[in-house]
C-alpha cells in the first residue's frame, strides 16, 4: 500500500519538493536504476491530469525524488472546490515492475503578484 503525505503548493511560482520514500518499515527505498513518474489531478476518478511532474530520483541510496513543475505549469492550475489536487508517485524497477509508493494532497495557495 503507497504511504500518505499532504504537499503544499504556491500557485504561478516555480515548485520543487524533495519525497523521501520508505517501505513499510521505514527503510529509504534504493531506487538504483528505477524511473519515476507522478501526476496531480482534481480527484482520483477524473481522467483530466492538471500537472504531470518533472520526477527524478535525486538520491536513488536513500530513496530521495523531486518532483518539479514550472511556474507557467502552477499559473495554470485549477484545483478541485477546496482548493486541492490530488497526486500519486510510481516507480518503476530495472525490471519494469511499476509500484505505487506514495500518494496525497497538494494544498494550492492562490497567488496575488503573479
Amino acid at each position: 500500500m503507497a504511504a500518505y503525505q499532504d504537499i503544499y503548493m504556491d500557485k504561478g511560482t516555480d515548485f520543487t519538493e524533495q519525497l523521501n520514500l520508505s517501505d513499510d518499515y521505514g527503510n529509504p527505498y534504493n531506487l538504483s536504476l528505477f524511473t519515476v513518474a507522478s501526476k496531480a489531478r482534481t480527484s482520483y476518478t477524473t481522467s483530466n491530469v492538471a500537472i504531470t511532474f518533472t520526477a527524478t530520483v535525486y538520491d536513488a541510496a536513500n530513496g530521495v525524488v523531486l518532483l518539479k513543475a514550472s511556474s507557467d505549469v502552477t499559473a495554470n492550475v485549477v484545483p478541485n472546490n477546496s482548493g486541492k489536487l490530488v497526486y500519486d508517485v510510481v516507480v518503476t524497477s530495472p525490471t519494469g515492475l511499476k509500484t505505487r509508493v506514495l500518494e496525497g494532497q497538494i494544498f494550492v495557495s492562490p497567488n496575488v503578484t503573479y
